[in-house]
């Protein structure tokens, strides 16, 4: 059972949420909330393994919040944008959240997103992702930091890994390419977060784009 936390502002939209979810099988609302400081508190409470997350609420924005799950390890962070790609989305992506999601999607996009994000691939298959991570990529910050040396500590086969990352490939997408087990990708994308200090798949993504990293 996936247990998810929904956290939006808007009652009727929070709503609506929750109906959907509820009516998804395999999935629980474990609870709701109407701020950032709510969903943070919440998280802390409850130990959902999904934060569905608007990013514009009041007391605590969404980026906050996502910043403080993450990084206390108390959830995944699936959020909510009307895709504005506004500093509120490049924030929640720095801050480590692990997708992306159009508020007007319909039920069947909301469950399988959530679903996704559940079983640590991150919402980073779907065009919308892929056109933020290419807007990302793109409209790289003044003053921003050349990779990392880090990266010159990845393997071949982690900098192949970290390369279809940046293609938007899924767990079972990336063993299909690689030839190798499902258990086995999951390892190297964990080591490769590791390595890089990042915080998501969807952040590798992006910085594999901006970094120019590509398969050989």
């Amino acid at each position: 059972m996936i247990r998810v936390l929904v956290a939006e502002d808007q009652s009727a939209v929070r709503s609506g949420l929750v109906l959907i979810l509820r009516a998804t099988p395999g999935v629980e609302v474990v609870g709701e909330a109407e701020d950032g400081e709510e969903a943070v508190r919440l998280a802390r409470a409850l130990r959902p393994d999904v934060v569905l997350m608007d990013v514009q609420m009041p007391r605590l924005d969404g980026v906050s919040a996502t910043r403080a799950v993450v990084a206390e390890g108390l959830a995944d962070v699936l959020v909510l944008t009307t895709f504005d790609l506004d500093e509120y989305v490049f924030g929640a992506l720095r801050a480590g959240a692990a997708g992306f999601l159009l508020k007007d999607t319909d039920a069947r996009g909301l469950a399988d997103a959530v679903r996704t994000v559940a079983r640590g691939d991150g919402l980073i298959a779907p065009a919308v992702t892929r056109r933020l991570i290419r807007a990302f990529a793109h409209t790289r910050p003044a003053g921003a930091a050349p990779p990392p040396p880090e990266l010159a500590e990845l393997t071949a086969r982690e900098r192949e890994v970290l390369a279809l990352l940046g293609e938007g490939l899924s767990n079972a997408d990336l063993a299909a390419s690689l030839a190798m087990a499902e258990a086995t990708v999951k390892t190297h994308v964990s080591r490769v977060l590791r390595k890089l200090g990042l915080r998501s798949r969807t952040q590798a993504a992006v910085l594999a784009r901006q970094w120019g990293v590509t398969r050989a």
